[in-house]
């Protein structure tokens, strides 16, 4: 294989154990490239580049990310370096060749779009990728450092534990609330207007390195040994405004946090957004050429990624959303919220990870038809190890792999830290379809 500085005339990679585009990490099918894309937004020419990447110069296998990213896996031995050629073509990299890892910002599938927000975030959320890219002292974040943005979007992940939040506040003009090493709702530190939101993450990223030093890569880990009070002091003091208490009785609006699928209302008038799931996060390289062919004919030649491992096709006009709707079906996406896998998230498992002690993948199908017979629909995370790759978040039931064949069964309660309370230490995936057929069918109480 070329040296990938050499030809590209780049800054080697810097050793990690997360994939990106121009860092390809082995894995036991082949090598994983991560696509981080700006809002989780392809325009459909992309999608076709990533596609035919894929079919060329690896397994054609694609997965959905919990953070709207996309990978390629099963990256072929020597092909490496032209996949990585095809995706930089396609307008697919970093601004910046040193800050591809840092490019970790996550807003809502429906930005911009959806009717329930109180701003359209997708402006300041350019203009903070451009931080992160453009300053170079950022580039020394840990590559799964990430930021939240939230418009207060009906669309949106409120589970998934970012380094910074921020959440939109009622009124004019916008204001948001900030918090660190947590989900936007949680109880935040502070309040700035909106155009003050660069500088005050900017400060605050400064801030964390000086702390952190080589000690702590997240801020959940400075938090552990520097009070968030502490923080916001010396904040303050490289800030030229003023950071304002952050309100007592503010409580982000609640949104489903399940898969969306189905057809949503969009702020314009005759337009709608059609979402779908991947099954447990992957599609093939021709479903993405199909997905392209759609978003084209239908609607503006845009896909949205989601934090749910689908997808969410917007700009729709809402006498063709039905007809959209059923080929998304048809493909192979799941759009109904009765099928069992739309509730199911799996790692990859033993299959194509060393690490696994489990084939979830496989694990979770067989799981799926157990439910299919039953009214249970468990939310529920399968995790072959206790890395806990394909879930950021805690998931209300959580089966951990223990063994070959073998699972613990944990559900989540804000009494316990981690997965939640163990329910049973060694089951296999039968014996818990068996459980969630008696414990949570609809009806029952324990559901």
């Amino acid at each position: 294989m070329r040296d990938l500085a050499a030809t590209f005339d780049l800054p080697a990679p810097r050793p990690s154990a997360c994939p990106g585009l121009l860092r390809i990490v082995p894995a036991l099918d082949g090598g994983i490239c991560r696509v981080k894309l700006a809002g989780g937004v392809l325009n459909s020419q992309q999608a076709r580049a990533i596609a035919e990447a894929a079919e060329r110069c690896a397994s054609g296998l694609l997965e959905l990310t919990n953070r709207s990213n996309l990978q390629i896996r099963g990256v072929l031995a020597g092909q490496q370096v032209e996949l990585i050629e095809r995706l930089l073509a396609a307008g697919l990299g970093p601004s910046n060749p040193a800050a591809d890892d840092v490019r970790n910002l996550l807003i809502s599938p429906a930005a911009g779009i959806d009717p329930h927000a109180l701003f359209d975030t997708r402006p300041l959320a350019t203009a903070l990728l451009d931080l992160l890219q453009n300053t170079p002292e950022l580039h020394r974040l840990s590559a799964k450092f990430a930021l939240q943005l939230d418009g207060g979007e009906a669309l949106a992940m409120l589970e998934h534990p970012h380094d910074i939040w921020l959440s939109a506040l009622p009124g004019s003009p916008v204001r948001l609330a900030f918090g660190l090493a947590g989900c936007p709702g949680d109880q935040p530190l502070g309040v700035v207007d909106a155009k003050q939101a660069v500088q005050l993450v900017e400060q605050l990223l400064m801030l964390f390195l000086q702390r952190a030093g080589s000690k702590h890569n997240r801020m959940r880990q400075l938090l552990s040994v520097v009070p968030a009070s502490q923080l916001l002091q010396q904040l303050q003091t490289h800030l030229p405004f003023t950071v304002q208490a952050p309100p007592t009785d503010w409580r982000r609006a609640l949104v489903s946090q399940r898969a969306p699928m189905g057809i949503y209302p969009q702020q314009h008038a005759g337009l709608c957004m059609v979402a779908a799931a991947a099954r447990l996060g992957r599609i093939d390289a021709a479903q993405l050429k199909a997905l392209a062919e759609l978003a084209e004919h239908h609607g503006n030649a845009s896909l949205r990624l989601t934090p749910w491992q689908g997808l969410l096709l917007p700009n729709i006009p809402e006498p063709s959303a039905d007809k959209l709707l059923h080929k998304l079906a048809e493909l192979g996406l799941l759009t109904d919220a009765q099928e069992p896998l739309s509730h199911l998230i799996a790692c990859t498992g033993s299959s194509a990870c060393a690490k696994g002690l489990a084939d979830s993948k496989a694990d979770a199908l067989r799981l799926a038809e157990h439910l299919r017979t039953s009214t249970a629909r468990p939310q529920l995370h399968i995790s072959a190890c206790p890395r806990s790759c394909a879930a950021a978040h805690t998931a209300p039931f959580t089966l951990l792999a223990s063994s070959t064949g073998h699972y613990q069964l944990y559900q989540r309660t804000p009494k316990v830290a981690g997965f939640g309370q163990l329910l049973a230490s060694a089951m296999t995936i039968d014996e818990a379809g068996d459980w969630f057929a008696a414990h949570c069918a609809t009806g029952n109480s324990d559901a």
